[in-house]
């Protein structure tokens, strides 16, 4: 049988698999329900199968029969703290407030695909392929603990990983069993921008008795808004969205300090290192105006996900050749979620691409998006998710 043939007669057993982890989606880094189902998903397998230590990781490696480049397969395997609002006779989660609700059960199940795929095939395979299946992907990240745990050197230091692919479903991005990849940026970078305004209390009243430090914190929000556009190129944009506010308790008291946290979105890695310079300067600038004080941290989170080019044509290729050139597409802007992948793209060439699990019961136009207590997947892409994944690793690579 040939690669989607072979694909296509797992598809029960991978459904299956997928609704198991479904039931259990567990949050962070320590997945132990989820660790033991893909342990035992790939038993009997010719592995060498390693967990972490600081995280509840699996990482197995596939000796192959050449001594060409090592190639790393991942998919993440942790839920989403979102009470599910399933659809009649679907899956359903177990744990109550925590679903499965961005698909990475379909993720772990597809790379568990390509791993049976693969272990048929190992005299074909021109190196080694390390599988990561990792934790925390939803926060606090786990791809940099597993690098620095090897798994980028999984296979051996003398044999290190030279290419890596990571797929990602989506509930209503795509049509079910589309492609869609890009080379460059293709998800933005995340950042965390923390301020507490400090000023003095006092009576609502009489104000100028007080350094009331809620005024100069609005000003703050909206001067963020105009640094965006006027401190940075409209063709390397940054998103700034202020998603907390906090100050005082009572109409009539001027409080000590006022509160925000916003987060920070940028697509190139200068982009990102000027964020972090410009929006403390405009927030501090504020404070110092009004004759207050204000604490800034700007916390950096994931980095750009970049896909480099090379690698992105051969996954379009690759798809083209095993799925129909009908069923790829090229995006033309990249998406402002964030994804730790993005640490794996920084050390190792690869890319990172999307394919379409839009549910037959769901239209395309208003269909509920990841991470929505609705999100539903087409659990039918599983099987070509894995053949896709599978035929990655035995192409010669870039």
């Amino acid at each position: 049988m040939d690669l989607r043939e072979s694909a296509a007669a797992l598809q029960p057993e991978l459904a299956a698999l997928r609704r198991e982890l479904h039931a259990v989606p567990e949050l962070g880094l320590r997945l132990p329900r989820t660790q033991r189902l893909v342990l035992d998903a790939l038993a009997g397998l010719p592995l060498e199968v390693t967990t972490g230590t600081a995280l509840d990781s699996v990482t197995a490696v596939l000796r192959g029969a050449g001594d060409g480049p090592t190639v790393l397969l991942r998919g993440d395997m942790d839920g989403l703290p979102v009470h599910e609002r399933p659809l009649p006779g679907g899956p359903v989660s177990e744990l109550t407030g925590q679903m499965h609700a961005c698909g990475h059960d379909l993720h772990t199940a597809i790379l568990v695909g390509a791993a049976r795929l693969l272990a048929e095939r190992r005299t074909e395979l021109p190196g080694d392929v390390v599988l990561m299946f990792q934790p925390g992907e939803e926060g606090p990240g786990g791809a940099e603990p597993m690098i620095e745990e090897g798994v980028l050197t999984a296979a051996g230091p003398d044999r290190p990983v030279a290419a890596a692919y990571a797929l990602h479903v989506s509930s209503g991005l795509l049509p079910s069993g589309v492609v869609a990849v890009r080379d460059g940026a293709m998800m933005a970078a995340a950042d965390q921008l923390q301020v507490v305004v400090r000023g003095r209390g006092g009576h609502g009243s009489a104000p100028h008795a007080a350094l009331d430090p809620l005024p100069a914190a609005c000003e703050m929000v909206t001067a963020l808004q105009t640094a965006v556009t006027r401190s940075f190129s409209v063709f390397d944009p940054v998103v700034v969205t202020v998603g907390t506010f906090h100050s005082g308790e009572k109409e009539n008291i001027i409080p000590d300090t006022a509160r925000f946290t916003a987060t920070v979105r940028s697509f190139s890695g200068t982009a990102q290192e000027r964020a972090a310079e410009v929006l403390p300067r405009v927030v501090e600038g504020i404070a110092a105006a009004h004759g207050l004080t204000a604490e800034v941290e700007y916390v950096r989170g994931y980095p750009v996900t970049a896909n480099h080019p090379a690698h992105a044509a051969k996954v379009a290729g690759t798809a083209a050749a095993l799925l129909g050139a009908d069923r790829v597409v090229a995006m033309p802007d990249p998406l402002a979620g964030a994804e730790d992948f993005s640490f794996v793209l920084e050390r190792v060439p690869g890319a990172y691409f999307f394919l379409g699990a839009l549910h037959p019961e769901r239209e395309l136009a208003t269909a509920a998006y990841n991470h929505s207590p609705e999100a539903v997947f087409d659990e039918s892409v599983l099987s070509d998710g894995a053949a896709l994944l599978a035929a990655l690793a035995l192409a010669p690579q870039p």
